[in-house]
């Protein structure tokens, strides 16, 4: 029997489980954008093709799929636990400028429209969600990180609160704000955003005020996947980026400083990809036991599983 690649570090060990998540015969990814994980560990991966919600179990055995309205605009994909223990999806659909809340099983409870902003959009300023997040409270941050670089802030019923960002590099302003998440680690809760073209993250109060940059190690992060004192981020230009409970590096996982760099990309020829090597991660997600998945963005999907070994 073959030896199963490993990756990581002294303290983080993975084996590699390549081409995981198969899909039943008549059925394929589009791009894999978003990748999920519940209480159960069933993995729910969000990709732009039909049935663009697909779930497997652990063991990667199929479950179910749905989602076909999603087809086109799938993006951002975040499963929230609120305080009574019940789960729920957000989706942020680029292609019809919407944010949606979900049962696990797909039935809408919540629609948001884009803000009625007409200072900040309008028929050539367009809003594009990019990633959704909740805070401790139920309120709803939406990352516009295809259009005008703005964060917005709703109550748990959707009603609009506030805004902040627009371009720019100076403290509070944002480049391609892609992913957005709630850091829990500390003594009050942030909201980070993964201000990806500025190639850093830039941490905001939960009222919007801007508090500090984490600038090291980062290479166009798309967002965030907290589990435990440890943040995991997908950096787009080839590898999944560990962090520490104080934002230091603890590793790079499947770095390929190539990939990236290679005409085409990220639709690369399939003689190119290595099990061990990631091209173009886009979201990431941790489950009970330490297991790494990771979905790339790529036209007919790659899902990858990294099986904690110390």
């Amino acid at each position: 029997m073959a030896e199963r690649l490993r990756i990581g570090n002294a303290t983080h060990a993975y084996e590699v489980e390549q081409a995981w998540g198969k899909l039943p015969a008549g059925m394929e990814y589009g791009y894999t954008h978003g990748i999920c994980v519940d209480a159960e560990d069933r993995v729910y991966i969000h990709h732009t093709g039909k049935k663009s919600v697909i779930v497997f179990d652990r063991e990667s055995r199929y479950l179910t799929s749905w989602g076909d309205e999603f087809e086109g605009g799938a993006h951002g994909f975040y499963l929230h636990r609120d305080p009574n223990g019940k789960e729920y999806l957000y989706f942020a659909d680029t292609k019809r400028a919407l944010v949606v809340k979900t049962t696990l099983d797909g039935e809408v409870l919540l629609r948001i429209e884009p803000p009625h902003r007409p200072d900040l959009y309008d028929a050539e300023r367009r809003y594009v969600p990019t990633d959704v997040c909740v805070g401790p409270n139920g309120d709803i941050y939406v990352s516009d990180g295809y259009g005008q670089y703005y964060i917005h802030q709703y109550d748990a019923q959707g009603a609009y609160i506030r805004s902040w960002g627009g371009r720019g590099s100076q403290p509070g302003k944002l480049i391609e704000p892609h992913g957005i998440s709630v850091n829990l680690r500390g003594a009050e809760p942030e909201l980070y955003v993964a201000d990806r073209r500025n190639h850093r993250i830039q941490v905001f109060t939960l009222d919007g005020r801007h508090k500090r940059f984490v600038e090291h190690h980062l290479d166009l992060p798309c967002s965030f996947y907290f589990w435990g004192d440890e943040v995991y981020l997908p950096d787009l230009n080839s590898r999944v980026t560990v962090l520490d409970r104080q934002d230091r590096l603890i590793t790079h996982l499947g770095e390929d400083q190539q990939a990236y760099k290679q005409q085409g990309w990220p639709n690369l020829p399939k003689s190119y990809f290595r099990p061990d090597k990631f091209s173009s991660p886009h979201g990431v997600c941790v489950d009970s036991q330490g297991n790494v998945y990771v979905a790339e963005w790529i036209s007919d999907g790659r899902i990858t599983k990294l099986v904690r070994q110390k």
